[in-house]
């Protein structure tokens, strides 16, 4: 017997796949919830209970921000002004994610991309897709609302369009 596999049957050890670096697994959950202030993007929810998605454009230099920001991190001005997203675009980069956080492991693998839109926001968001092998960059896409099925939220997705 190796002396990880003799720690490995005392403590709670794992060998890291990649490195063969032994890790102390914590046997404990953790569960975090956090209170994030959202007055200020109000509106941006708003439009998701409406089927819209907005975004924040600067006046002073005209960076386009989705999800939207209230103030400018290229030239520092506040009071962006808020822009209602075109709900088409082009898928510019997708992935499928298989290695998922431990919050997402009860779903199977899913397609996540990012499109810009045709008013030249870029928007990161799930794929809604029957076959992830069917996804091309460049391919025209839109934004559909739905509710999830865990928890009954509105979020948004990323749809391929029929061309």
């Amino acid at each position: 017997m190796s002396e990880a596999e003799d720690l490995q049957g005392r403590f709670p050890i794992v060998v890291d796949g990649k490195t063969g670096a032994l890790l102390w697994r914590d046997l404990r959950t953790l569960k975090l919830q956090y209170l994030i202030p959202v007055s200020r993007i109000k509106k941006f929810l708003e439009g998701l209970s409406k089927g819209s998605l907005y975004g924040t454009r600067c006046p002073s230099c005209g960076a386009k921000y989705f999800p939207p920001r209230v103030e400018c991190s290229r030239c520092g001005a506040a009071d962006l002004d808020w822009v209602k997203v075109s709900s088409e675009g082009r898928l510019l980069a997708y992935t499928i994610v298989n290695v998922k956080p431990e919050s997402y492991q009860s779903h199977q693998d899913y397609p996540v991309g990012i499109a810009e839109m045709d008013d030249g926001f870029r928007v990161l968001a799930w794929i809604k897709c029957d076959d992830p092998r069917k996804l091309r960059c460049g391919m025209r896409v839109g934004v559909e609302f739905l509710k999830r099925d865990e928890d009954g939220l509105t979020t948004y997705y990323l749809k391929p369009l029929d061309d």
